[in-house]
């Protein structure tokens, strides 16, 4: 049992130990420490079912109700009847909580912030995987299997998190493996004393097997080559040696503020995450000479998948060099000024991008750590964050006149950017309907506006922040459907759309102007972050289209070639006349669209006026646990009844003129002879089985050494000896018990069933009446029957996995091996 405890708590440790990688995903240590609670009482669990000797499927059962109050007290659902005792209620919360922890991962890019939903499914996750781990290495005696369920922590944060997980993390959650199994193996030794070598050497020298000596290095040195060999060989996964290469190759780490390169940082999820928090926070302040700037930029999203549009690992030359000058796209329709700008950078905007306006031409304040990707029109570093960064910078400032836009021809097939920036993903409702919008357009320009223009209040098309995140494949469908989404959505569909056109587009991300104007500074916050699209255009370059409308955009900047198609008919004045109130047309404004999003979240419907009725759902939810634990309760009255009624049987009948031992004049038959004597035992035997029952379900002891005359003479005397009939009953019971169990000719003829009735009602007038409800209910002959059913089956199956084991022992490669050598 010190043993068993040992290794649990040991189990228990490793488990916290291989979570480690967590801590590269979540902000703060919140989630430790919930973990090591849910963990510990895990543990504690497990050691008191240990304790009572409880069999594993105990100890299982155990564990997860452990896990279950931690739960219960670490996140709270309001409807707990004391703070850790769980209700349908806190179920229906976990559900929430669930569903929630699916938005959370959709909105939210790396490091995470400690929400409840996400917090919850981490602590559930790893306290599931402590139950696994401690059933694998305590119950089953498997350590080196419970490397699974931890494997499968490690691979969370793998899968999500945007770039390569830190080794340190990796190399904890090992040490915690080998600590188990070397727990384990020390454990195994003990148990059979000191280990003799036979070659005269002291007994008190413990020494190792060379097998097990053998399986240890070659452990430890799977383990140091899992750690090392990503570290050191170039092009795996970016590693820490990565962070002392004095040129970087756009790969990195991709964690915003600990260097590394950005290639792999999920831009789609920090913007959403970074709209949907409660909080402003200032990000960047932006000084510029240019009286209207178009939007503030910071990264790229080109290359799309099936699961939706992904960022490229940027490349380029170091900003302190040389700049290419963008002059070479100006001419007919095209006008470029150039401006110049000087940025500061907050502490709370931390990622490998610096902030600019397109086309750069030259930059102060930046060192070499930083380069320019023309492609891209980014400016990245694999060695620095953009944190607390101030700079300046000249750039040229193109404008499109709609015609030049027209004259522009299509690219030829194998240009470079077409064949990689129109490749889409397989979706056969985007392709029906781009073929319909862009039908009968003869120019690029003119199919990317029939697109542009599609993406309208006229079309059905709103601004909401509380929509699906995502640009998968269905999700795109899902938006095109639902036609309610926000920034993200609506440039990656008008960038898909217009690839489907067989025109070259991509996800660009940065900020709007805001509302925070001082002069020619703009001070922009979070909630200012947006995407819109980019598309290129022969000649001219990449030309940006934000189809995200203008009334849920704060700082919204359109342009000649791509205006806002919700606007109402252009009027000769720059500003427009106040809307008349319920004009649908009227929300002109974020501050309108807020509310707009206030009222949905609240339950009200802005387009009729009035509040929607919302049906609750919890009495749903608590009418169906009580019905399934109402149904639950009834289970084992009802396998009481249907027990009753198989036992009972029309009474036999017997041959005529055959009369009883001692009967006088026959005058009642007793006896029959052939196959219907044995249907005389069944029913005796089936009669003396319910009085037993009975008896349980009353609290009347049972003796089983005693004879049926003997128990029958018992009860007549003191569990229904006030009764004359009850008395008779019982013994005419137990004499046909004793004659179907001894005598050559069973009892027959006489009725049994009355005389249980008889009994019965006895029991029960004489029990109280907790006893009476119990026996109807949950009757104990019944509880008692299912325990002795599952101790038998749970000896069973130890009996087979013993034989099982031995049979596997014969296969022991140290068996064969001693085998060999002999």
């Amino acid at each position: 049992m010190i043993a068993s405890r040992n290794i649990g708590f040991v189990a228990a440790a490793a488990t916290l130990l291989a979570a480690a990688p967590l801590s590269s995903i979540f902000q703060q240590w919140t989630w430790l420490i919930q973990s090591t609670i849910a963990v510990a009482v895990v543990a504690g669990a497990a050691a008191l079912t240990r304790l009572v000797r409880a069999p594993l499927w105990g100890q299982v059962l155990g564990m997860l109700a452990g896990l279950l109050l931690a739960l219960t007290w670490l996140f709270p659902g309001g409807s707990e009847l004391i703070a850790f005792l769980p209700t349908p209620g806190t179920l229906a919360h976990f559900g929430e909580l669930a569903q929630g922890s699916l938005q959370d991962m959709r909105s939210y890019g790396v490091k995470v912030p400690d929400t409840t939903p996400l917090l919850f499914i981490s602590v559930l996750g790893v306290g599931s995987v402590a139950v696994v781990v401690d059933v694998l290495a305590v119950g089953l005696r498997r350590p080196a299997l419970a490397g699974l369920p931890m494997l499968a922590i490690y691979s969370v944060p793998v899968a999500v998190y945007v770039d390569s997980v830190p080794a340190l993390p990796f190399v904890v959650g090992a040490a915690g493996y080998l600590w188990l199994l070397v727990t384990d193996n020390v454990d195994r030794v003990r148990r059979f004393g000191r280990r003799f070598t036979g070659e005269g050497r002291d007994v008190d020298v413990w020494e190792s097997s060379p097998l097990a000596a053998a399986g240890r290095r070659l452990a430890v040195v799977g383990v140091v080559l899992a750690v090392v060999l990503p570290l050191a060989v170039p092009g795996m996964s970016g590693g820490l040696l990565d962070q002392f290469i004095g040129a970087g190759n756009g790969t990195g780490t991709g964690r915003p503020g600990q260097g590394g390169g950005p290639g792999r940082i999920d831009l789609f999820a920090a913007l959403s995450g970074q709209l949907n928090q409660s909080e402003v926070a200032d990000m960047v302040k932006v000084t510029t000479t240019e009286k209207n700037p178009f939007y503030l930029r910071f990264g790229v999203a080109d290359d799309l998948r099936p699961d939706g549009f992904r960022v490229r690992a940027p490349n380029g030359r170091p900003v302190n060099r040389e700049l290419p000058d963008p002059a070479d796209r100006a001419g007919p329709g095209v006008e470029q000024q150039t401006y110049r700008a000087t940025v500061e950078v907050s502490r709370t905007l931390n990622m490998p991008f610096v902030p600019l306006y397109t086309d750069p031409v030259g930059f102060d304040g930046l060192n070499g750590n930083w380069s320019y990707d023309q492609n891209l029109g980014v400016v990245f570093s694999n060695r620095d964050n953009s944190r607390g960064k101030r700079y300046s910078f000249e750039y040229v400032r193109s404008t499109y006149d709609p015609a030049a836009l027209r004259r522009a021809r299509p690219l030829p097939a194998d240009h470079p950017i077409r064949r990689q920036q129109t490749r889409t993903p397989e979706a056969r409702e985007v392709t029906l309907l781009v073929n319909r919008l862009v039908e009968g357009k003869s120019t690029d320009y003119d199919r990317v506006r029939s697109i542009y223009d599609y993406f309208s209040q006229e079309n059905g098309f709103r601004y909401s922040l509380s929509t699906k995140g995502g640009t998968s494949g269905q999700e795109i469908v899902d938006f095109l459907t639902n036609k309610v989404g926000y920034c993200q959505q609506y440039a990656a569909a008008l960038a898909w759309l217009v690839r489907e056109a067989g025109i070259p587009a991509r996800v660009a991300f940065g900020f709007t102007n805001g509302s925070n104007v001082d002069g020619d500074t703009y001070t922009l916050t979070n909630r200012n972050l947006h995407s819109w699209t980019e598309v290129y255009f022969d000649r001219l370059g990449w030309v940006p289209f934000d189809a995200t409308p203008a009334y849920g955009v704060q700082g919204s900047t359109r342009s000649a070639w791509a205006p806002d198609t919700d606007a109402p008919d252009p009027e000769p004045s720059d500003t427009a006349a106040p809307a008349a109130p319920g004009d649908p047309g009227a929300t002109a404004g974020p501050q309108a669209d807020d509310e707009t999003d206030r009222e949905v979240d609240q339950g009200f419907d802005s387009t009729v006026n009035a509040p929607v009725e919302r049906a609750p759902t919890w009495p749903w939810w608590t009418a169906a646990g009580l019905l399934a634990l109402l149904a639950l309760l009834a289970v084992p009255a009802l396998r009481r009844r249907a027990l009753r009624q198989r036992r009972h049987r029309p009474p036999v009948p017997v041959a005529a003129g055959a009369a009883p031992d001692g009967a006088v004049g026959g005058s009642v038959p007793m006896t029959v002879l052939g196959a219907e004597a044995d249907r005389a035992r069944s029913d005796a035997h089936a009669a003396w089985d319910e009085l037993l029952d009975t008896l349980i379900d009353y609290r009347v002891p049972i003796d089983r050494t005693e004879t049926p005359r003997a128990t029958a003479e018992r009860l007549a005397r003191e569990a229904v000896g006030a009764d004359g009939d009850s008395a008779t009953a019982v013994r005419l019971l137990g004499r046909a018990e004793e004659r179907a169990r001894y005598a050559r000719n069973p009892l027959t003829g006489e009725p049994l069933y009355p005389a249980l009735r008889t009994v019965r009602g006895t029991l029960a007038a004489r029990a109280d009446r907790r006893t009476r409800f119990l026996a109807a209910v949950l009757p104990p002959s019944v509880l008692l029957r299912w325990r002795t059913s599952l101790g038998d089956g749970s000896a069973r199956l130890v009996a087979a996995s013993g034989r099982l084991r031995r049979l596997l022992l014969r296969w022991n490669p140290r068996r064969l091996l001693a085998a060999r050598r002999a």
